[in-house]
Parts: C-alpha cells; sequence; structure tokens
C-alpha cells in the first residue's frame, strides 16, 4: 500500500484568487440592483416570483448576505457574524468544530443556510397555490436542501478530507463497499445486520403459537405472577412492520413489562404478504381482530378482552370496534388502547404526500405480482426523516466509511414486511385521500356501514409529541369522533420511540389533562407535566376497566387449554420474508 501522506492542509486559494472572486461577486450584487431599480421604474407589469418587489427585495438581501458571507471569509473578525437561528445552531450535521473555526468551510456552511432560507421564504412567497400544495413545495424544499448539505459531499466536509488523508483514502473505499451492498439489497442499512436476530436477542418473551391462520398467528405468552387480571389483553400491531417493535431487547420490551404487571398477553402476528393474497382487504383484518377477540374469549372463557392497536392497526381497531357496536356486540372488548392511531386523516403529516396520482401510479407500477415490497415503505418512511434516515448515514457510513452501530430500534425499522397490494392502494385512497373513515357509513366493510361515533368502549389515547407518521393533532381527532369515555395521553417523543418508553429508562415525559377540552391545544394549555414513562399511567388506568384477578394456571398458560401449542414464541410469521 502506498505510504499515506503525512500533512492534513489542504491547498486554499492565494489572494490573488480571493479578491479576483471578490469583485466577481461584488459586479454580481451592483447588476442585481440595477436590474431591480430598472424593473421598479418599468412599466411592464410585474412577473410574481420574478420581478415583483417582494423577490427583488429578497433577491438583494440574499446578494448582500452573501458578499458579506465573503469578506467574512477573506478578513475574519472585520465583517460582523451571521445570527444563527437555535435550529442552525443545533445542528448535528455541521457539529466537528471546523465548521466553524475554518473560514473556509465556515462560509461553506454559512452560504448553505442562506440558500436554504432563500428558498423556503421563496416557497412561501409563491403566489396562487393552496395550502395542500405549499405544504408539498415545503416538504420537497427541504428534502431538495438536506441532499444538497455540503456535509454529504467529500470535497466540502473537513471531516471527510481529514479522513480520507489520514487513511490514505481506505475510508473511501470501505464507504464505497457499503454503498453497493446496500444498492445489492435496495435497502438502506442503519444498523449492524449481525447484532442482532429475532429469538436470540429480540422478541424473546417466553410464549407460545396457539393458533395459525393464513393471516396471522396468535401468540400467548407465559405468565410470570401467580395471579393475573380477569380480563386478558389482545395486541394488534401494524401490518406494516414485524410486532416485535413491542418485543424488542428484553429490557426494552412491552410485552415482558405487561406480562410483569400481570396480565394475560395475546399478540398478533401478521403474516408477510406475497401474491397468493393479493386480493386480501382491509375486511380480511378487521376479520382477523373480531376472530382473535372471540378465540381468546372462547379458550379463557371470558366475556371480553382489552385491546390495543398500535398505528394502522389502530385504525382497523377502531372500525372493529363500530362494527362490533353494530351488530350489538360492543360488550366483547372491555377497553381499547390505542397507540398513535389514526381515524380522521385530514391533518394526517407528510404521508400525505404520498396519495398524489403520481405516487399512486407508482405503486401499481411495482405491485403486478399483488403485493407492495416492504422496501418501498421503508423508503417512503425514511423519506420523512431524511436528514436522520438517510443523510446521516451517507456521511457517516458512505463517506467517512464508519462501521454501523447496533440499534435494536432500527435492525427492526430494517426488517420489512411486503403488504397486500390491493388493500393497500385502498388505503391511502380511502383513508388517506379521501378521508371516509372520519364520515359515518362512508365505508362499510363485512357487509356493515361503520360510525365511529357508536363507539362507547373506554378508550386509552396516546400521542406522540414530535411524531411525524401520525401527528399528534391528527391523534387527537379520536377523542372528537368516539362516544364512550376517554382518556388522552401527550407522550414526549415520537411515532416510535414515544411508545416503547420502559418506566426504567427515565427517559422523556407526559402530558395529562384532566379538564374536558376541546382541542389539542387546549389540552396542552392546561396539561400537567410528569417525568418518565406512559406505561405506569396505563396500567393504573387499566386495572381501574376491571381489577378482578384469577390465579394464573391451566388456560392461563400457552398451550394447556383448548389451543395446544402450534410452536414457540415468537413464531414463524415474524421471520418470513
Amino acid at each position: 500500500m502506498a505510504d499515506k501522506p503525512d500533512t492534513t492542509d489542504f491547498a486554499t486559494p492565494s489572494l490573488a484568487d480571493l479578491q479576483h472572486w471578490t469583485w466577481v461577486l461584488g459586479r454580481a450584487q451592483q447588476m442585481v440592483l440595477e436590474q431591480g431599480l430598472d424593473l421598479a421604474g418599468s412599466v411592464v407589469p410585474p412577473i410574481p416570483g420574478v420581478s415583483d418587489p417582494d423577490t427583488i427585495a429578497r433577491t438583494r438581501d440574499f446578494w448582500s448576505d452573501s458578499l458579506t458571507l465573503w469578506q467574512r471569509m477573506l478578513v475574519p473578525g472585520e465583517a460582523p457574524p451571521p445570527t444563527e437561528t437555535p435550529e442552525q445552531a443545533r445542528d448535528k450535521r455541521f457539529k466537528d468544530p471546523r465548521w466553524r473555526e475554518n473560514p473556509i468551510f465556515d462560509w461553506i456552511r454559512q452560504s448553505y443556510f442562506l440558500l436554504s432560507e432563500q428558498m423556503l421564504a421563496q416557497v412561501e412567497a409563491v403566489q396562487g397555490v393552496d395550502d395542500k400544495q405549499r405544504e408539498q413545495m415545503r416538504f420537497a424544499a427541504r428534502g431538495f436542501l438536506d441532499a444538497i448539505s455540503p456535509s454529504n459531499f467529500p470535497a466540502t466536509n473537513p471531516e471527510v478530507i481529514d479522513k480520507t488523508i489520514e487513511t490514505g483514502g481506505e475510508n473511501l473505499l470501505k464507504g464505497l463497499q457499503n454503498m453497493l451492498a446496500d444498492l445489492g439489497k435496495g435497502q438502506l442499512t442503519h444498523t449492524a445486520a449481525e447484532a442482532f436476530e429475532v429469538g436470540r436477542n429480540l422478541a424473546t418473551t417466553p410464549g407460545k403459537v396457539v393458533l395459525r391462520t393464513d393471516l396471522y398467528e396468535l401468540i400467548q405468552y407465559s405468565p410470570t405472577t401467580e395471579s393475573v387480571l380477569a380480563v386478558p389483553l389482545v395486541i394488534f400491531p401494524p401490518w406494516i412492520n414485524r410486532f416485535y417493535i413491542l418485543d424488542l431487547t428484553p429490557e426494552k420490551s412491552f410485552i415482558r413489562w405487561a406480562v410483569a404487571q400481570g396480565i394475560t398477553v395475546f399478540m398478533v402476528s401478521w403474516r408477510s404478504a406475497d401474491a397468493s393474497m393479493k386480493d386480501v382487504l382491509w375486511d380480511d383484518y378487521i376479520a382477523a381482530q373480531i376472530e382473535a377477540i372471540d378465540t381468546v374469549r372462547g379458550l379463557l372463557d371470558v366475556p371480553a378482552v382489552h385491546t390495543i392497536g398500535y398505528c394502522v392497526a389502530g385504525t382497523t381497531l377502531a372500525a372493529t370496534l363500530a362494527i362490533l357496536a353494530a351488530r350489538g356486540e360492543a360488550d366483547k372488548v372491555r377497553s381499547a388502547t390505542f397507540f398513535t392511531a389514526q381515524v380522521d386523516f385530514e391533518k394526517a403529516g407528510e404521508l400525505l404526500h404520498f396519495v398524489s396520482d403520481e405516487q399512486l401510479a407508482l405503486i401499481n407500477s411495482v405491485t403486478k405480482e399483488g403485493f407492495l415490497d416492504g422496501r418501498y415503505m421503508a423508503a417512503v418512511f425514511n423519506q420523512l426523516r431524511g436528514r436522520d434516515l438517510i443523510w446521516n448515514y451517507v456521511t457517516n457510513n458512505y463517506l467517512l466509511g464508519k462501521d454501523y452501530a447496533p440499534f435494536d430500534l432500527l435492525h427492526w425499522n430494517g426488517d420489512t414486511t411486503n403488504l397486500p397490494a390491493t388493500w393497500h392502494r385502498r388505503y391511502l385512497t380511502e383513508l388517506y385521500r379521501d378521508n371516509l373513515l372520519s364520515k359515518p357509513g362512508a365505508l362499510s366493510a363485512l357487509g356493515t356501514p361503520i360510525d365511529l361515533g357508536r363507539i362507547t368502549t373506554p378508550s386509552y389515547i396516546q400521542a406522540g409529541r414530535e411524531d411525524h407518521i401520525a401527528p399528534a393533532e391528527s391523534v387527537w381527532a379520536l377523542t372528537r369522533l368516539f362516544a364512550g369515555d376517554k382518556r388522552f395521553v401527550l407522550a414526549g417523543s415520537g411515532h416510535i420511540a414515544g411508545v416503547v418508553n420502559p418506566p426504567a429508562a427515565q427517559k422523556y415525559q407526559y402530558w395529562l389533562n384532566p379538564d374536558a377540552v376541546e382541542t389539542l391545544e387546549d389540552f396542552v394549555a392546561g396539561a400537567r407535566e410528569t417525568k418518565g414513562s406512559w406505561w405506569p399511567d396505563w396500567i393504573d388506568w387499566l386495572r381501574t376497566q376491571d381489577a378482578a384477578t384469577v390465579d394464573a394456571a391451566g388456560a392461563r398458560c400457552p398451550g394447556e387449554g383448548a389451543l395446544k401449542a402450534v410452536s414457540d414464541a415468537p413464531g414463524d410469521y415474524v421471520r418470513a420474508r
């Protein structure tokens, strides 16, 4: 191998070069100002976004600020430093001190911030677009700006330059190897692949699969207490992900914790779709929820169960409850808990950008075999947090050639699940685009019109304050549409960490408001903050619904009742590709 360079310096422009480019920028600024004055005095009507007074003013300010940055780089300390917003000051992409200490890289960083402000301001100034179109433009602009950040390119990132010189380019070769591996599997890697394995150090809570259908497996977990609540719990995870988000490593497992609280816990593990599931619809998922509820009721000889629905399975649970109510069978469910679930999609956040005609046509083009490859959905969710879930890994693992860090949550995030194509398209159009679930009778399933206003089941509704998939304001709509008793809790963090927050971790916080209020804004204004996990509040609430207990024996132990064990937990479906 060739000797590595022994210097960490790199060539900088000469004084003559800098003086020349200063003249170029100054001349450009003068030309823009002269043109602006000419346009201002012209009888030609201004062109919105091009020659109107506000655009001219923004352009003038942009060039003026650019020249100031250039002068500050040439003569550090002479021009005043630009004012940074709090977001810019804590931007993790530029945490390396050289972004501020080196005049050239400080100029690159500040120029990027200036360009970003200019582009976002231009989006706000565009005339003749509605709120939905403007939000789509904001989303596209933010994605573009994240992509062109100077931290993403080897020639403009001081840390990458230093690493390349230090290793003789080995970091770039290793990064290329990482990138080619990702291209080969069609998915961005976020964590060390060998660090985790389902059944070894993930999804290890003891239990048995007691029922297997073509659509799901039903897992019953082994009790760890001498007595348990008489009313069992059935959990419905989202079918767009693997169920073990609620059974990560033992110290993070909601399932293990719930079992330790004296609950008989059942988990539905959905099957990843293949071509044979091309005709599966929402009716099938609702029927599966009802079947699971009835199966547990029959197995344990109890009149009702507690339920949890997470994300899209919470949306489905709401439809299930409405159908049970219409059938006069609402008493089969003693309580319903909703983790970051939506039923009114008017304010469903940035996922609404993916239900345009163009996006739906793209989905049609990649689902010819009757199912949507889970890697497509993974890419969509990555785009919602592109700075953290795409470009952070481009910099660290492609440019710097770093090893992937072990992270159980990100391992789960990359463990994709395929979706039935027909139902997925209808989910996007009927719920997200057309928002039919929020309208009484606009949707039907299993031959029954769905009216959420008929739901009187006591409900515990959890939302995440920073949730970018199911925004808290959208989740709040459940409190408006349901008729029964409701307890709303706003948890710190987002769609995953806001849910998976074990008490022992002593992280985040949650808010409760004892008063009956109409809006989320009013809820927040009068809410009381409690440090740590909301799980203890939930179990206290659950016990108020029915505190009766029974011995943890007989059918309360998986495989010892009428349903014999099919296999050990976590089952087969969670491992299927």
